[in-house]
Parts: structure tokens; C-alpha cells; sequence
């Protein structure tokens, strides 16, 4: 005690251990008592709603005049100038009214709801003053949109060949999918200047710049797209004040160009035909599994030693497949045609049956079927046969027969 009253930390502390211990005894009695439930913890996926379409324009602004000549034949219908195979040399002067912005302008319209529409060639140059209330796609295409090849994607008609200055619509003998790009500002970063431009527009799958002339070769991977940054980037600048001149590209004299196209054709050829064989032949034919072919040698074999059933035999799918995984999904409609052929089971036999004759030549191969047979039993109707001969009849009347009837 004298030492705690000669001390004043020490009975700080010795008064700090006694008010821990009473807490201590407190949490052991409350932890007699029995817990609450937990209650779990539910998460919301909260999605966000869709943006509709900005109009890129104001529509008060939108001024219904004749467009400027650029061929020999104006379309009252159309409002367009056709004929004539180059632009009015003013027209490839002048710069664009305006640009497309796709993380700005891009939402849903009312072609959204309409499967195969078309994309919107307004809004592709930054013009459209509808919004949501076009009938157009307001985004970029992807590999799902897929048009007819006589069109393109703004639904507009191809033809047979290529305008004298590459411009236009385009082929529909040749899937184009590079564009042509001249008058570029020439700088020592132009590379990088053009493949930041034109990746807004899609997916690129190569590009080759000629730095001394001012021309560039942006090849997309989808066509679609290809269409999309053409229209988007006519008569526009990129991080100068030029205009550009963009054109479809011709074909490319390269042979190695030429084996690099020829490849990819047939590598669509192929992904098209391997989604349309079963997975496990596509495994079996690609070796991914090494088991394919022990198994189906042992499966195609259907119990006969030495044989191996032909592809077309195994693979086959339908309510007649030989093979069981081949009738998955059939076997209803097999029973279905089983009971529509078997005949109708009755509990009193008909009183009139066909004769032994006309069953034993059905037997062999006649004419009636089993369904016939069945229903005539049960009409009670007696089927005639060859050997059979009407009888005579009785009275005064004579029956008239013909000449090379034989006398009885």
C-alpha cells in the first residue's frame, strides 16, 4: 500500500487491470447468450439503361437544297446527280460539314428493334439530325451484322464494277475491305497519326503508310467497317488542316498480297464448315482428342469384327441413324410412326376378314399396306382377288358374255 501511495502509476495500472476483467467477465456472459442470425447479404446488379441516339446537328439547321453537280443525270427521286465516273474537282476540295464522334453521338434508335437494318449514312458523317428517331443503326458495325453482298452496310446497291476514280459504293464482285487514303500531311509521326485516326472505325488488320507521298492503306477486318470509315472519313482532316481523299483500294498486285487473301478465304471456309460438323468429329479430324480414334473404331464397328462404318454411316442424324447417339432427340417421332403403321388392336375379331390369298400376296409384296388391310377389317369389307368369279345370275334374265369366255 505504501508503495502504490508513494507511486501513482502503478495504482493506474493495477485499477486498469480490474476494469479489464470485469469487461472480460461481461463479454463471457453475454456470449452465453444465443447469437442472432447472420442475415445474407443480397447483391442487386444494377444495369444501366441504354443511351439513346444523339442528334449530331440541330434540325433547324437542315436546309432541303439541290445538292452541287457531280454528274451528267439528276435523280428527282433519289435527289442525287448519277453518271459520270469522277467528282467536281470544288467538291474534293472542300472540307466535310462534319464528323462523326462514336463515344459521343453512338446510341439506340428505332432500327434497334428492327432485325437487318441498315446503319445510318448521315450519322456515319456526322450529320444526322434525327437521333433516336432515325430508322438507322446509330453505331459501328461488328461481325454480326451481316448484309446482302449486292449491298452495302447503309443498304446502298453495289455494282459491277469500280468507278474510274475508285469511289462510290464499290463491287459486289470483290469483297474490299482496304481503303485508300491520300493527301496526308507529312510529318515524322504519320504512322501513328493515321492508325489513331482510323481505329475509331473497327478493328484493323493492317496498315501500310508511303511516308514520302502522304498515302496510307488501312485494311479492316471486317468489309462493314471498311464501309463505314470510308463515308466517315471523306473530306476530313486528320491532326492538320488537309483533306483527305479516300478512295477504295485496287487489288493488290503483290503475290504474296495475293497468297495472304487467298488464305484467309479459306480459313472462313473452314471455321464455316467446322461449325457445321458435329464437335466430336471436328475433335476427331483437328486430333484435339487423342481417344477419338480408338473409340470410333470400337463404336463404328456394330459388333461386326473388322468393320468400320463410313463417316456418313457414323455420323448420321435421324430416327433411322444406326448409330444411338445419332437417334438422340427422334425417338418420339419414331414411336409416333410406329403407331400411326401398326394396326388397331380390337377386342372382337371383325366378322368378315380378306382372304388367305390376298394376305399371303401381301406378305409377298402386294399393293395393300398394313394400314390399309387394318381399316378394311375393320369396315368389315371383303377384298376381292383374281381367282375369284362373279356368280350367274338366276331368272329370266340372259347374261350376255363375250365370245372367248370358255363353255361350262
Amino acid at each position: 500500500m505504501a508503495e502504490l501511495e508513494t507511486n501513482p502509476d502503478v495504482a493506474v495500472a493495477v485499477a486498469e487491470d480490474s476494469n479489464e476483467q470485469k469487461q472480460e467477465n461481461q463479454l463471457v456472459a453475454v456470449n452465453n447468450e444465443v447469437a442472432a442470425p447472420i442475415e445474407k447479404k443480397v447483391k442487386k446488379i444494377i444495369r444501366k439503361k441504354r443511351r439513346p441516339a444523339r442528334p449530331q446537328i440541330d434540325p433547324a439547321l437542315v436546309k432541303s437544297e439541290r445538292p452541287p453537280q457531280t454528274g451528267t443525270v439528276f435523280n428527282i427521286w433519289y435527289n442525287k446527280w448519277s453518271g459520270g465516273d469522277r467528282e467536281d474537282k470544288y467538291l474534293s476540295q472542300t472540307h466535310a460539314k462534319g464528323r462523326c464522334n462514336i463515344a459521343r453521338d453512338s446510341g439506340y434508335t428505332r432500327a434497334d428493334s428492327r432485325p437487318g437494318s441498315y446503319f445510318c449514312l448521315y450519322f456515319a458523317r456526322g450529320i444526322c439530325p434525327k437521333g433516336q428517331d432515325c430508322d438507322y443503326l446509330h453505331r459501328l458495325p461488328t461481325i454480326h451484322d451481316i448484309f446482302n453482298p449486292n449491298v452495302d452496310c447503309f443498304g446502298r446497291d453495289k455494282f459491277a464494277d469500280y468507278r474510274d476514280d475508285m469511289g462510290g459504293v464499290g463491287s459486289f464482285n470483290r469483297q474490299n475491305r482496304t481503303i485508300y487514303v491520300g493527301r496526308i500531311h507529312v510529318t515524322d509521326d504519320i504512322e501513328e497519326i493515321v492508325a489513331r485516326h482510323f481505329a475509331e472505325w473497327g478493328q484493323i488488320e493492317r496498315i501500310r503508310v508511303l511516308n514520302n507521298r502522304g498515302v496510307a492503306f488501312i485494311t479492316y477486318t471486317n468489309e462493314a467497317n471498311a464501309q463505314f470509315a470510308k463515308e466517315a472519313m471523306a473530306h476530313q482532316s486528320l491532326d492538320h488542316n488537309e483533306i483527305l481523299n479516300v478512295r477504295w483500294a485496287t487489288a493488290d498486285p503483290n503475290p504474296l498480297a495475293q497468297k495472304r487473301e487467298q488464305r484467309r478465304i479459306e480459313e472462313q471456309a473452314a471455321e464455316a464448315i467446322r461449325r457445321a460438323l458435329p464437335a466430336e468429329f471436328v475433335a476427331e479430324i483437328e486430333g484435339k482428342d487423342p481417344e477419338a480414334r480408338k473409340r470410333r473404331k470400337l463404336e463404328s464397328s456394330y459388333g461386326l469384327e473388322g468393320y468400320e462404318a463410313p463417316d456418313a454411316v457414323h455420323f448420321a442424324r435421324g430416327p433411322n441413324a444406326v448409330n444411338p447417339r445419332g437417334r438422340e432427340g427422334f425417338e418420339l417421332e419414331r414411336e409416333q410412326q410406329l403407331m400411326l403403321e401398326a394396326p388397331p388392336e380390337t377386342s372382337q375379331p371383325a366378322q368378315i376378314e380378306a382372304p388367305p390369298q390376298a394376305q399371303e400376296k401381301k406378305l409377298a409384296g402386294g399393293i395393300l399396306s398394313s394400314r390399309t388391310l387394318a381399316a378394311l377389317q375393320g369396315a368389315k369389307v371383303a377384298v376381292a382377288t383374281k381367282d375369284s368369279k362373279p356368280e350367274k345370275p338366276s331368272g329370266p334374265l340372259v347374261a350376255y358374255g363375250s365370245d372367248d369366255e370358255e363353255d361350262e
